[in-house]
C-alpha cells in the first residue's frame, strides 16, 4: 500500500505531491513541507514486502541507508544528495532528503541522446569525486548507475539512492545482492563484494553509456559467456585518453581496475592530454594595453588557482583599481568589452566549457536571475556553482581549483571574506551587473 497525492502525515508536517518511483524495495514521493512551504523527497520501504521473510533485513538496510547519508552529510559534498530528517510514520521509517530538480542521467540520454565526450566526462567527474569521499569514509555505493545520477541544469551531478551502500570490505549478508544487471560487475552477484572497485566500474559503465548512447556487454556475460566487450571508440569517435579510461574501469577482473576512485578519476584528468579539437587561437585584445599571456600561461597548464588570482589582478588592473583592490558596480558597468572578451574566451577555452564569466552568466540567468539583485537567486547561484555547500559560503580556500569543481565554479572574481560570508567584488549583487555587462558586449 502507497500514499496517495493529498495524504498528510501525523508524525511530520508534510503532504504527499506524487509518486516520484517504485521499485521492489522502495517508494518514493515528492512532498511539500506545509510550514515551510518546501518542496523534498521522501522515502519508505516498500509496505508490500512486509510478508517477505527479509523484510526485517531491508527495512534495518533503509535504516542503514539513513545513517550512511547522515554520516556523509556531516562534510557535505555538492554532488551527494542530502539527507535532513529520519522518523517512523505508522510503523513505516521516513527518510527525508533534497528534492533535486531535473533528470536522471539514464532519462537525459533516453531523451536527448548520448552526450559529448567533455559533458559526459564532466557529470562522471562529479560523481567520481563524490565517490571518492564516499570511500574515505569508509562506504561505497555499489549503485551508481546513470538512474542514480541526477541531473541539475543538466550540468550539476548529485548521486541519491544510497540503498545498497556497504562499508568497504564487508560481505553482505542478505541472499539477495540487487544491482543493475547492465552496469553493476559480475562479483556483485556473485559474492555480494563490498570493495572499492565495484563502484569503479559502475561509474566506468556509466561514462561508456553516456558517451556512447548504448549500454555495454553484461559483466556476467563477459565472465559466463566469454562475449567481448565492444570499445566505445568503436561506436563513437572520442579521444584514446577516455577510451582507455573507459575500458580500464571496466576491467573484468577486479584487480585489473583502478584499486581507487581517486584513481579512476586521475585518469579522466583531460589536462594531461588535452582531447585533440582544434581551437581558433585567441586573440589577446585589451582596450587598456593590459598583458594577458600570463593568464594564458596558468590556464594551459591547468594551474587555476594562479589563474583566478591572475584574472582578478588583471581586472583590477584593466579598471584601474589596483590599489583600492576591489571593484565597484560602475566599474563592472564600463569594463570594456574587450578585455571582458579575452578573459571569458581564455577561461572558455582551456577548461574544455566548464569555467568562465559566460558560463556563470548562463547559469545565473537560468536561475531567474536580472539585473536586480535577488538574494533568493543568489544563493541558488552559489550553491549551483559550488561556492556554497550546506547553506554556508565556503572562503576561498575551501574552494576547488581544478577540474572536479562545479561547472562555472571559476573564475572566483576577487573573493574575500568578511565576517564568514562570501563576497565577489565586495558585493553578492555584482554577479547580476556581470551578467548585465556580458549581454552588453555580446558574451
Amino acid at each position: 500500500m502507497s500514499w496517495t497525492p493529498g495524504y498528510q502525515l501525523r508524525q511530520r508536517p508534510y503532504v504527499i505531491e506524487r509518486i516520484l518511483g517504485q521499485g521492489g524495495f522502495g517508494i518514493t514521493y515528492k512532498a511539500k513541507h506545509l510550514q515551510l512551504d518546501h518542496q523534498v523527497v521522501l522515502k519508505t520501504p516498500n509496505a508490500g514486502l512486509q510478508n517477505d521473510p527479509e523484510y526485517p533485513k531491508y527495512v534495518q538496510r533503509f535504516i542503514q541507508e539513513g545513517k550512511t547519508l547522515a554520516k556523509l552529510c556531516q562534510n557535505s559534498h555538492p554532488h551527494i544528495v542530502r539527507v535532513s530528517d529520519l522518523f517512523e510514520e505508522n510503523g513505516l521509517h521516513c527518510l527525508v532528503m533534497d528534492l533535486i530538480v531535473g533528470q536522471s542521467l539514464w532519462e537525459f540520454v533516453q531523451t536527448k541522446g548520448r552526450l559529448s565526450e567533455a559533458d559526459a566526462v564532466n557529470i562522471i567527474r562529479q560523481i567520481a569525486d563524490a565517490l571518492v569521499m564516499i570511500h574515505n569514509a569508509g562506504i561505497i555505493h555499489r549503485d551508481a548507475h546513470p538512474g542514480n545520477i541526477m541531473l541539475r541544469n543538466n550540468t550539476s551531478a548529485v548521486l541519491i539512492d544510497f540503498g545498497l551502500a556497504a562499508e568497504i570490505k564487508r560481505k553482505l549478508l542478505t541472499s539477495k545482492h540487487p544491482a543493475n544487471l547492465n552496469f553493476a560487475p559480475y562479483e556483485q552477484f556473485l559474492e555480494g563484494s563490498g570493495e572499492p572497485t565495484v563502484d569503479v566500474y559502475c561509474l566506468a559503465a556509466s561514462l561508456y553509456y553516456a558517451i556512447t548512447g548504448q549500454l555495454p556487454t553484461k559483466a556476467l556475460t563477459r565472465k559466463l559467456k566469454n562475449q567481448a566487450l565492444i570499445p566505445p571508440n568503436k561506436i563513437v569517435k572520442i579521444s584514446d585518453k577516455i577510451n582507455d579510461a573507459i575500458l580500464k574501469g571496466l576491467g573484468l577482473e577486479p584487480e585489473k581496475r583502478p584499486q581507487t576512485m581517486a584513481e579512476f578519476l586521475r585518469l579522466l584528468d583531460i589536462q594531461s592530454q588535452p582531447l585533440q579539437i582544434p581551437q581558433p587561437n585567441i586573440e589577446l585584445k585589451s582596450a587598456k594595453g593590459v598583458n594577458y599571456r600570463q593568464l594564458e600561461q596558468f590556464l594551459k597548464a591547468g594551474k587555476w588557482k594562479e589563474a583566478d588570482e591572475e584574472t582578478t589582478n588583471k581586472m583590477l588592473e584593466v579598471a584601474g583599481r589596483t590599489k583600492e583592490g576591489w571593484l565597484r558596480e560602475e566599474d563592472i558597468d564600463n569594463f570594456p568589452c574587450e578585455d571582458l572578451r579575452t578573459i571569458d574566451q581564455l577561461w572558455v577555452k582551456y577548461s574544455n566549457g566548464r569555467f568562465g564569466f559566460s558560463v556563470q552568466k548562463r547559469i545565473y540567468q537560468s536561475l531567474g536571475g536580472t539585473r536586480s539583485y535577488d538574494s533568493k537567486v543568489w544563493y541558488k547561484f552559489g550553491d549551483q556553482v559550488g561556492w556554497r555547500v550546506g547553506g554556508s559560503w565556503l572562503y576561498y580556500t575551501d574552494l576547488k581549483f581544478n577540474q572536479t569543481a562545479p561547472v562555472g565554479h571559476l573564475p572566483v572574481m576577487g573573493v574575500f571574506e568578511e565576517g564568514g560570508g562570501f563576497f565577489v567584488f565586495g558585493g553578492s549583487g555584482d554577479i547580476s551587473s556581470l551578467a548585465s555587462r556580458l549581454v552588453d558586449c555580446n558574451i
